[in-house]
């Protein structure tokens, strides 16, 4: 029984498999054709967070491939067929022939011996508005016009997805700025995320101690995990960094600055016994961030001390003054006025939401009752 090849991270497999073997059968076969390449999208290669567990589906030598939507269906056909008559079966061990996709699961494929005749790559041929105006991805394409409605629908995964990974080359001169485009928030959608962020907090932070007092340890306990979550969340806010999803969360966040000072607080929380080690916990982490808000100086200076709330002999931050303070600085009067949930990933966490674009921006309705601009 053959050994299993040496795992290489995806991204860096990718960009040889690019550079070493499709950029120059295209250079032979197709010279001139302009195009970019690169690996982006969903996937945990594209994060970087890929291991030799993640070589069960969807993983391998893969990429995109851009083409310009001139004479697209003409080129798509002619490369399609090149890359299945001239690549090899395999590139540094790992098969570039896969399944065909299972439709019953999300069109995973998987790798399967190669027994001769094409090979069935999963190299994906497309035009740059095509890709972004994926469903699943942000169901539009890169240079339509955006409203801070838009961006608000816009879940925080797929605009990871649109900006992770890496662009091998971009011939057509249009995808590096179609990606830039999307790189981070405009700066009052960014507000109106922090100060509903803010608000998630200040509605459960005394709950902690509220539900520990009550003998309830597990009401406590699973406070403390979601207000830690929120303080996370915060925390790539603050970095104006997107936060994936759930699966990836706490590797992404471990990236951050902040997290060498919030892990081992974060650490000690996970294991605290009773309400009153975690509230302890909560407020070193409250203290921090809220340090953090102050030293961007996006407000005045707030005060970072905790206290009893309202004489009950709960510590909180009364997180709800950062709310007020950064909602007061948003310039567009709409966002300044809207109810604080902030984007769609703020007040809905089904996954089901997060994955389909289209589906969240059916979700715009939600920030007015003038329904033109939801449309």
């Amino acid at each position: 029984m053959s050994m299993p090849p040496a795992f290489i991270p995806g991204l860096t497999l990718n960009r040889r498999f690019y550079l070493e073997v499709v950029r120059p059968l295209l250079d032979r076969h197709l010279p001139g054709l302009i195009h970019s390449a690169g690996l982006m999208g969903y996937g945990s290669d594209v994060l970087g967070y890929d291991t030799p567990m993640s070589t069960d589906h969807n993983w391998g030598p893969r990429l995109q491939l851009f083409l310009s939507p001139h004479n697209y269906a003409e080129q798509a056909e002619a490369l399609d067929a090149l890359l299945r008559t001239h690549l090899p079966p395999t590139f540094e061990g790992y098969s570039v022939h896969f399944s065909q996709p299972n439709l019953a699961d999300n069109g995973t494929q998987v790798v399967e011996p190669y027994t001769g005749g094409p090979v069935n790559h999963p190299l994906s041929i497309l035009t740059v508005d095509e890709y972004f105006s994926w469903s699943q991805l942000l169901a539009r394409t890169p240079d339509a016009p955006l409203t801070a409605w838009d961006w608000l629908a816009f879940p925080e995964q797929k605009l990871l997805e649109v900006t992770a990974g890496e662009v091998f080359h971009d011939g057509l001169g249009t995808l590096g700025s179609a990606r830039e485009r999307f790189s981070y928030y405009p700066d009052d959608v960014w507000k109106v995320k922090l100060a509903a962020q803010w608000q998630r907090i200040a509605e459960e932070e005394a709950f902690v101690g509220r539900t520990g007092d009550l003998g309830d340890e597990i009401g406590s306990w699973i406070i403390s995990a979601r207000l830690t979550r929120d303080l996370m969340r915060l925390s790539f806010l603050y970095a104006r960094r997107y936060a994936p999803y759930s699966k990836w969360l706490g590797t992404a966040f471990a990236h951050l600055p902040i997290a060498t000072d919030l892990l081992p607080t974060m650490q000690a929380l996970s294991t605290a016994s009773n309400w009153h080690e975690r509230e302890a916990q909560l407020t070193c982490l409250y203290r921090r961030l809220a340090t953090e808000h102050n030293t961007l100086g996006i407000t005045e200076p707030l005060s970072i001390e905790v206290r009893n709330f309202f004489g009950r002999p709960y510590q909180v931050l009364f997180a709800g003054r950062f709310a007020e303070a950064v909602n007061a600085t948003i310039s567009d009067p709409s966002l300044r006025n809207l109810a604080r949930i902030g984007a769609v990933d703020q007040f809905t966490d089904t996954v089901a939401i997060h994955s389909n674009s289209r589906i969240a921006a059916k979700l715009k309705s939600i920030y007015s009752n003038d329904k033109s601009i939801a449309e």
